[in-house]
């Protein structure tokens, strides 16, 4: 187990995670109280109408068919106006059976009222939790996201909630039965005979010392559960998500054999759980046992011989033993399933950890308390001396350029010079580590996130569309945007052509991710999307890489209009999309190496001059130092550009 644990990236989370249940009940289940006490009452109502048949029962046997004891004189008809009790024998017979009657449909009635009050307050509360975990794990910053797999985020909020769903519904359901089932069948028992009920009564010790050793045992167990859950869903997720690199590079074998291994550790992991809890239940029941068996006995040699057996004194009826042995079945049994409601809280408790754990894990990119609204006037854009890095090594440093109103400022270079990583410091996807970048000379980290992203729109070289029709993704996050600005951004993107060629236009549903679509279909609606938001500043993230020349050139016309008024970032590998920017800005390392125009920069003869003669063609007049740095820098490539 101790492999599963130390694999768990939720490991410091779940740390973290103080009173996880106690954060539970008063943060969310505050809101729902009404619902929680129609569970409560209705089931302590029901619970105690499930007594009446064995207790009257008792009372016939005695009153009414042996007349031993006077049918008023026990409880519950002692408790009634003489009026009400029937003076004959039949008369007797009669109202006991109509009461046992009444008695099953005013239980079912309650029980009733009870599921609907447990289920509405676990639900309820289920929702809200999934709801609020989403939401704070949306706003976490992008290093989070890049140290989890999307599984192990999908199985905190579906299992891990779900857990919590069926402890609140069924566990605390259980909790309450077996409650009020031990005190009322406790007091029935005791008003029966007290000597006989603490015979019945002696294993609530041993249980209870039983039942402390297994949570002890248990939790660990659920945890290394719970972390294993993740890491199946994590290899699940990841497989069906390149299902189709596993089928063109015939691997499903090892990709099996993968999911074979990660299956095994949760199997193993919950097996182990598996075995805790069987050996326990079973033990519970001998326990549970041998109470009622020293009853049976005790009681039955009480009525057979007529007289106290040992140091027992008085006499029992009949019938008192008949409802004892019927009472101490139902009082054995919710005491047998203790371990379960046990067992279910334990599994609530590692989810709750996880959920929680995630609740308050730290956004590194924090709003100011007193941030204001970003006002964009003119759109100039500084990177002063701006530093960033995931870990200790920079990703980029000492970044210092700047683009000037409606200009076009273009990010060149090798691959994993930084030049993605310093758009998205831009976005505030990251924070920066040293430096400031400002727009219109407002510092991007005191304006407030949400304004700052609503004036940037992002193209990014790894286009996403969501499960949905293409005029859903075009316009996605433009509130009603109307039909005919969707198809005008379309035709601006050189997407309509294609979109009134597909099965139902624009109604057209994309598939998962856009599997449905091309590359270049997919970039072409991500830009008709940033076209329709309309952003004051605009970044294209190589937002030309996946089409062909032809739709390239009518994509790059539709873009000198579209960045004709704007303040424009572009991340090029062809520099023949970026060669007319007004400032070409080439990286190396993670640092500024040459800055100026597309004639500028050739002429100096630098980086930029050998990336543009590999893309000419000119690899034979290439110099041998840039050969070679070339193959350095294949060799060791930052995970992010």
């Amino acid at each position: 187990m101790a492999p599963a644990a130390e694999d768990d990236p939720f490991e410091d989370v779940r740390d973290q995670a103080s009173n996880p249940m106690r954060r539970l009940f008063v943060g969310y289940g505050r809101a729902y109280v009404p619902y929680f006490l129609i569970g409560v009452l209705t089931s302590m109502v029901a619970r105690v109408l499930d007594l009446l048949p064995p207790v009257l029962l008792g009372i016939a046997i005695d009153s009414v068919f042996r007349e031993d004891v006077p049918f008023d004189a026990r409880i519950p008809f002692s408790w009634l106006p003489e009026a009400w009790v029937p003076a004959t024998q039949t008369g007797k017979f009669w109202f006991t059976a109509g009461v046992i009657g009444l008695s099953f449909l005013g239980a079912a009635g309650f029980h009733w009222t009870r599921n609907w009050g447990w289920n509405a307050f676990a639900q309820k509360i289920q929702h809200d939790v999934r709801t609020d975990t989403y939401d704070e794990m949306q706003r976490l910053d992008m290093g989070f996201f890049a140290d989890k797999q999307t599984g192990e985020l999908m199985s905190i909020l579906s299992n891990d909630v779900n857990q919590l769903e069926r402890f609140l519904n069924e566990g605390m359901n259980s909790a309450l039965r077996m409650g009020v089932m031990v005190l009322a069948i406790g007091g029935v028992l005791f008003s029966l005979n007290w000597q006989l009920a603490l015979v019945a009564l002696l294993p609530v010790p041993l249980i209870a010392g039983f039942t402390y050793i297994f949570v002890g045992i248990i939790q660990p167990k659920y945890a290394a559960v719970r972390s294993s859950v993740g890491t199946l869903n994590s290899r699940l997720e990841n497989n069906l998500g390149g299902i189709s690199v596993i089928k063109s590079a015939n691997t499903e074998p090892y990709e099996s054999e993968r999911v074979e291994d990660v299956s095994f550790s949760y199997f193993d992991a919950n097996w182990d759980a598996i075995r805790t809890r069987i050996t326990f239940f079973p033990a519970l029941r001998v326990l549970a046992g041998i109470g009622f068996v020293t009853t049976f006995t005790v009681g039955g040699l009480w009525v057979f011989r007529g007289t106290a057996p040992g140091p027992f004194t008085g006499t029992l009826e009949t019938g008192a033993f008949v409802t004892f042995i019927l009472l101490t079945q139902q009082f054995i049994w919710p005491m047998a399933q203790f371990g379960q409601i046990i067992n279910m809280y334990q599994r609530a408790r590692a989810s709750a950890e996880r959920i929680f754990g995630l609740m308050d894990e730290p956004n590194r990119i924090a709003e100011a308390p007193d941030a204001q609204e970003l006002t964009v006037t003119e759109g100039e854009v500084v990177f002063d001396s701006v530093t960033f890095g995931y870990e200790a090594e920079p990703i980029v440093e000492d970044l210092s350029f700047r683009a000037e109103s409606g200009d076009t400022l273009a990010l060149v270079g090798p691959t994993g010079a930084g030049k993605s990583t310093a758009l998205k410091l831009l976005l505030r996807m990251y924070d920066v580590d040293e430096g400031a970048i400002r727009i219109d000379g407002q510092d991007i980290r005191d304006v407030t996130i949400a304004s700052l992203r609503e004036q940037i729109g992002y193209v990014s070289q790894d286009t996403f569309l969501f499960f949905g029709t293409v005029a859903e993704n075009i316009g996605y996050g433009v509130p009603d945007p109307e039909d005919e600005a969707v198809i005008e951004a379309a035709k601006a993107a050189h997407a309509h052509e294609f979109i009134t060629e597909l099965p139902e236009g624009y109604d057209t549903k994309v598939g998962e991710r856009g599997v449905k679509l091309s590359g270049g279909q997919r970039q072409r609606i991500a830009i008709a999307r940033a076209i329709l938001a309309d952003p004051e500043i605009l970044i294209l993230d190589e937002a030309t890489s996946d089409v062909d020349t032809e739709t390239e050139m009518l994509i790059q016309r539709s873009l000198q209009a579209l960045t004709a008024d704007r303040t424009t970032f572009a991340i090029a590998h062809r520099l023949s999309t970026v060669k007319d920017a007004e400032t070409i800005v080439v990286l190396d390392e993670g640092r500024v190496v040459e800055q100026g125009t597309h004639e500028d920069l050739l002429a100096e003869g630098g980086l930029y001059a050998n990336l543009w003669g590999v893309q000419a063609g000119e690899i034979e007049d290439l110099p041998e130092t840039f050969v070679e740095r070339a193959r350095e820098r294949l060799a060791d490539v930052p995970a992010e550009d």
